[in-house]
Order: structure tokens, then C-alpha cells, then sequence
């Protein structure tokens, strides 16, 4: 008899719709309902079910079918969008499964395609959300993660970089909360240097206003931190192949020069060192305008002497030979 009323498995599905409904019925629900709490611990244990079906557990490897069977119900009805706005009245733990379930569920597959992008391009509204998540001190990294995933979609990254929310990584990065600071800095870096073609022609369209910010709020902050992570992403940004005609622009500008040549001056080696992969890009530039011929001349004299005692922290060749032809340039320049 007991085999008759035997319970019926909780398929991912199920787990999906259960969790689904609890969202939709902790929303509507007052903090004084009597059944509040009993409902919230209901939910984490269903979230911790969901992030143990797509991560596995040391006993066993997620499985494939099961995985793309929750997927593809996650995302039939909206309870993405619901879990993240509900997302800051979980508890601590119940956050960080939740934040793991939503990044997690970016990079799975049905029927070979990524249906997260489909579903995150119907309702980019919510990027939008994640993005303002960085001025929340209690949900700012938990929405900083789902952010990274995110945008590891070409369409999602690129909405972000041509919205007007991109101009707020310039403020987020120096939040005076190191760790938030720190996360923002590398979701920027992934929006800056992930998907090429769709940054390289970003740039191109957004020269102006882009740069402006970058050297005002980046290279000439106050914070250290952010000036050094700001001229190390610069040159990885004008050293990728993708940016060629950027880097060209950008080292053809004198005032450009001049922040570069500032942060040379700087005392912390490690911002001279970063500061120098960039400004080798100046002197190397073949078609240099005569204005920064004559500044480099000018200036002869004092780069000359800098370079003299300029040396990285053990032996690097790659280092010494650009030294070294950047030595050789200033010192072989004419003034115009």
C-alpha cells in the first residue's frame, strides 16, 4: 500500500515551478503574515536545490539533461526577473545560492543555444537593475556577479556599453567601499575588453565622450588604486589589435600625453610602470603631430633622466628593449 501514495520525485521542473510560485506569493505577502518565515525558509531550500542540480556536489557532477530541463523552465515565465528583484529580502546565504543559480544559468544550453540572451534581450530592464545594484552596499556584489555573466552575451554587453547606465562605472569604480570598487572595476573591464568588435566599434563611436570621462575620473583620480587600474586597462584597451584606429587617435593628442606623463612622475613605481606601456604607444606613433614632437622635446632632458633610472622588479627583456627605443626616439627627435 505504501508504494501507492509513494511521493513523486521533484524534477527540476517542479523545483522551478515551486519556486516560482513562492516568489510570486512572498511578494504579495505582508511582513506580518504568520507563514512569512515558513514560506522564506520553503524558498532557500529551493534555491539550494537549484544551485545543487547545476553545480553538482562532491558526491556527483551535474547532470546535462537535468540542468537543460531547469533552464528551460526558468525561463518560460519570469521567474528570473523575480528572483533577482526578491532578491534583497533573502538572507545572507540564501543571496549568495541565488546569485550562483542566476550566473550559472547564463552559460546553459538547450538545444545548443543560450537562452539566458533570448530572454535577457526581451527585458534589458533588468541589466539596468543589476547595474544600479552597485549603490546598494548589501546586494552590490551579488548583483555585480549576475552582471559579469550577463554580459558575457555579445547583445547584453553591447546594450550596456551604448547605454546611459555606462557612464556610472566611471563613479562606481571609486565607491569608497574597497571591495565594491574593486567588483565594478572588473565588470568594466570585462564590458572593455571582452567582446572586441563590439567594443573596438563602441570606441569609435563614443571617442570623445568615452575618453574625456576615462582621463578625467580614471587617470586623474585622486585614489591610487583607481589611477593605477585605470592605466593598466588603458593599455590593454589600446594594445588590442581591435582598438588599432582608437590608439591612433588617442596617442595623437597632446593633452593625452600630458596625463601620461604626469602619472611618470608618479611615486609608486608600479603606476610608472603601467603608465610607460602607454606612453611608449606617444613615441612610437610614426606620424606624431609636430605638437608632441615639440613637448618631447621640451622635455627631453627630464625623460631622458627618468628612463636612466627606470628598472622592473627582476630581469624582463620585453621591458629593456622598449626602454630602450624609447630612449632612442626622444633622443633622435627634431624640434618642428
Amino acid at each position: 500500500m505504501k508504494a501507492l501514495f509513494k511521493a513523486k520525485p521533484r524534477t527540476p521542473a517542479y523545483l522551478v515551478r515551486q519556486t516560482l510560485d513562492l516568489l510570486i506569493c512572498l511578494s504579495h505577502c505582508s511582513d506580518r503574515d504568520a507563514k512569512r518565515e515558513v514560506k522564506m525558509a520553503e524558498l532557500s531550500k529551493l534555491i539550494l536545490e537549484l544551485k545543487l542540480i547545476l553545480y553538482g556536489n562532491v558526491e556527483n557532477e551535474p547532470v546535462a539533461e537535468a540542468c537543460a530541463e531547469l533552464t528551460q523552465e526558468f525561463f518560460k515565465e519570469n521567474t528570473l526577473r523575480l528572483l533577482i528583484i526578491f532578491l534583497p529580502k533573502l538572507n545572507l546565504e540564501a543571496r549568495r545560492n541565488a546569485t550562483q543559480v542566476v550566473a550559472n544559468l547564463q552559460r546553459q544550453q538547450v538545444k545548443s543555444r543560450l537562452i539566458a540572451s533570448d530572454y535577457l534581450e526581451a527585458n534589458l530592464d533588468l541589466v539596468e537593475l543589476l547595474i544600479s545594484g552597485y549603490e546598494d552596499l548589501d546586494i552590490a556584489l551579488h548583483y555585480g556577479a549576475m552582471l559579469k555573466e550577463c554580459i558575457r552575451h555579445q547583445s547584453i554587453a553591447r546594450h550596456v556599453l551604448e547605454s546611459q547606465q555606462m557612464k556610472k562605472f566611471f563613479d562606481y569604480i571609486q565607491i569608497p567601499n574597497f571591495d565594491i570598487a574593486a567588483d565594478a572595476t572588473a565588470t568594466f573591464k570585462e564590458l572593455m575588453t571582452r567582446h572586441k568588435s563590439t567594443v573596438a566599434e563602441f570606441l569609435k563611436r563614443n571617442y570623445d565622450g568615452f575618453f574625456a570621462e576615462y582621463n578625467t575620473k580614471l587617470l586623474e583620480s585622486e585614489n591610487y588604486v583607481t589611477r593605477r587600474q585605470g592605466v593598466k586597462l588603458l593599455a590593454e584597451i589600446l594594445l588590442d589589435r581591435s582598438n588599432c584606429t582608437v590608439m591612433v587617435r588617442y596617442v595623437s593628442s597632446k593633452d593625452n600625453m600630458r596625463i601620461l606623463m604626469n602619472l611618470l612622475r608618479e611615486p609608486s613605481k608600479a603606476i610608472q610602470i603601467e603608465a610607460f606601456h602607454v606612453f611608449k604607444l606617444f613615441v612610437a606613433n610614426k606620424n606624431k603631430p609636430d605638437d608632441i614632437i615639440n613637448i618631447l622635446v621640451a622635455n627631453r632632458t627630464k625623460l631622458l633622466f627618468l628612463f636612466s633610472n627606470f628598472k622592473i622588479d627582476g630581469e624582463n627583456e620585453g621591458f629593456e628593449e622598449d626602454k630602450a627605443h624609447v630612449v632612442r626616439e626622444i633622443a633622435e627627435l627634431q624640434p618642428k
